[in-house]
């Protein structure tokens, strides 16, 4: 029996040294996950549909938990976000919140509101207004349809505010690059109401050089979603508002 454990001990000795080598040659998980794991959207798409057959995916990217993807998904009316692990064999429903955040209110995010142009947007509201809020928004995002209503409301009070529309097709929704195009080819409001009511638009009577800035845009500004609004002192709002919300977040409130 000793004799058994001594050459255990001999082989443990022996291995120490190799697999130290081995181990401490290589980042591991102190480098970038994403240089050894990959989620291809056709992957993630694969895993959604086994619970949401209708669900469409958004967005992948790492989540604040090592070892996981959160995936952005979108179904109908209704946005949800999904996570897997790296091994793709787990699928988890939740949120995850940082312990060191709970008890305390979201953070807020500011961008430059100088590095949005606003020559080449769609006006809702005087121009002259004294309180300007840009807005990106899709006319296929259904979310974006219901914040066209509450502006609307906003502005029917209010003669200080105007919205200047930067359109920003998603990926996701097939249709809504023609339709912004033809939208930013005449800068209509006639037109936008029509995309959001779902009536048919005319083809686009100019290129496409408008869509694409407003698409680089979004990207340099790291928007990846609408609607998206951006008051002039930089602060950001995501998602829609009801009307008596959206004018207070306006004044700072």
């Amino acid at each position: 029996m000793k004799k058994h454990i001594a050459i255990m001990i001999l082989g443990l000795a022996l291995l120490v040294p190799f697999t130290t080598n081995a181990f401490s040659s290589h980042e591991g998980c102190a480098g970038n996950c994403i240089d050894c794991h990959k989620l291809e959207k056709k992957e993630a798409e694969e895993i959604i549909k086994k619970i949401a057959p209708n669900g469409q995916v958004t967005e992948i990217k790492l989540s604040p938990a090592k070892g996981l993807w959160q995936i952005e998904v979108e179904a109908g009316d209704k946005r949800g976000t999904l996570y897997v692990d790296f091994s793709k064999k787990y699928l988890i429903a939740g949120q995850i919140v940082p312990i060191d955040t709970i008890g305390k209110p979201a953070p807020e995010r500011k961008v430059d509101f100088s590095q949005i142009p606003l020559k080449d947007a769609v006006v809702m509201g005087p121009k002259k207004a004294k309180k300007k809020v840009v807005v990106f928004t899709d006319p296929d995002c259904p979310y974006c349809r219901k914040l066209h209503e509450e502006m609307k409301q906003v502005l029917a009070k209010r003669k200080d505010v105007a919205f200047y529309i930067v359109l920003f097709p998603l990926e996701m929704h097939k249709d809504a690059y023609k339709k912004v195009q033809a939208i930013l080819c005449e800068k209509s409001l006639t037109l936008l109401d029509d995309a959001f009511a779902g009536k048919p638009l005319p083809e686009p009577k100019c290129s496409n050089e408008a869509v694409e800035k407003n698409k680089a845009l979004a990207k340099q500004l790291q928007f990846s979603g609408t609607p998206t609004l951006v008051r002039e002192d930089g602060m950001v709002l995501s998602g829609t508002r009801p009307a008596d919300v959206l004018s207070d977040w306006i004044d700072g409130k």
